[in-house]
């Protein structure tokens, strides 16, 4: 099918196939009164001034509005059984979180619940997720596992994301992230656990084809850094792309370790020393930063302008999760990225598509409106890119188009 949008207000994407860094992060197209071609799900031409006449294509009128990429978010924790309300008011009132982990909440109230729900009500419940994250412009989804910590509630959630993705619009990337935390079984027996997720857990998921990368949480009293390193060379022996969280807590080695086994992105990093991110830029690692988080847990926001101008190129990402950020809004990730990361709109854009994609791998595929990139592209409820910002707090988003056709 040829489609072509005609009458766009402002037409805004960055340029190219792999990660912008430094002061390029910030050099996007910005194209006035612009049009767009695709055919088959594929972009074939854009131009400005007057639209060229097809015949037979469908038209959609862009009415003088923003045309941007669809957004791509390189950090969920999409598959997970309950919800954890309950702790709210604990946080509200100061308790810390190791004292709610310790009374049965934390991380492993939602191992229990994910362990005790099927399949089935699992990709039930995180279709529904989807179905809002649609609403808000997101077309491309990064979905860790990590809330079974076990064998086959990992496969699990991995085999439910793997479901998805062919059930539903968003196009889904998995990471499995069985070291997300040291299961209770395990407590006494750290190097036992570890052994698990490598010699058996990883192994099984290469097989299956479930992951296309691996993550670990890295950080005091999880796993240190020569576990992560362990725990990664494992999943890289196996084809599995390096992730980690890094940082967030304190700086423990998590994004030297990242730079060093050039793995294809960082995330989190509140606490990233100057160290880490030189050699993060030195290794090509994407910064995959969720100032949701760091909203929500009322925590430091990350360095993003330090990484810029140290040349890491960042993305923006919501961590959607029951715990630490149950939002999946990438346009809230949007404003407080600019507002507290004091990013410009061109640098957030890039953020939360070019820069996003090459976080998850589909840079050359997704990320941009260029010929011959995939079709995935937002219509706003606004004529430039700087009034999203401007207009906070509301959804913008018009029109969603995946793979060339109309989901919203």
């Amino acid at each position: 099918m040829t489609v072509l949008i005609k009458n766009i207000g402002q037409l805004a994407t960055p340029l190219g196939s792999s990660a912008q860094r430094g002061k390029a992060q910030g050099e996007i197209c910005l194209l006035k009164n612009a049009w767009l071609l695709m055919e088959d799900g594929v972009i074939r031409k854009i131009g400005e001034g007057e639209a060229p006449c097809i015949p037979d294509a469908k038209i959609i009128d862009g009415e003088g509005r923003l045309v941007t990429p669809g957004l791509v978010d390189a950090h969920t924790h999409l598959v997970f059984g309950g919800w954890r309300a309950h702790e709210l008011m604990l946080k509200l009132q100061g308790v810390p979180y190791l004292e709610i982990l310790a009374a049965g909440g934390g991380i492993l109230s939602t191992v229990r619940a994910t362990r005790g729900a099927s399949q089935e009500e699992l990709q039930d419940k995180a279709a529904a997720a989807l179905r809002e994250m649609l609403q808000y412009g997101t077309t491309t989804c990064e979905c860790k596992s990590g809330y079974g910590l076990d064998l086959d509630t990992e496969l699990k959630q991995l085999r439910a994301v793997k479901a998805l993705n062919e059930a539903q619009p968003v196009e889904l990337v998995s990471t499995f992230l069985g070291a997300h935390a040291v299961p209770s079984e395990f407590a006494g027996d750290r190097a036992g656990y570890i052994r698990l997720l490598t010699d058996r857990v990883i192994p099984e998921v290469a097989k299956e084809g479930l992951a296309e990368f691996c993550d670990v949480f890295c950080e005091t009293g999880v796993f240190d850094a020569a576990e992560a390193e362990e725990i990664l060379k494992a999943g890289l022996s196996h084809g599995l792309g390096a992730k980690i969280h890094a940082d967030e807590i304190n700086p423990i080695s998590g994004s030297q370790l990242a730079g060093e086994l050039r793995a294809v992105s960082a995330e989190h990093l509140i606490a990233a020393p100057d160290g880490g991110i030189e050699k993060m830029a030195e290794g090509g690692t994407v910064a995959v930063l969720l100032p949701a988080t760091s909203f929500y847990l009322d925590k430091p926001f990350a360095r993003a302008r330090a990484m810029i101008d140290a040349g890491v190129p960042v993305a923006a990402a919501t961590d959607f999760n029951p715990g630490s950020c149950p939002s999946l809004n990438m346009q809230m990730v949007m404003s407080l990225a600019c507002y507290k990361y004091r990013m410009k709109p061109e640098e957030v854009l890039t953020a939360v598509t070019l820069n996003a994609a090459a976080a998850i791998g589909r840079a050359h595929r997704i990320g941009t409106l260029e010929a011959g990139k995939q079709a995935d592209i937002l219509i706003w409820d606004a004529p430039s890119l700087e009034h999203i910002f401007y207009r906070f707090g509301s959804d913008q988003v018009k029109t969603v188009i995946k793979k060339g056709i109309e989901v919203k």
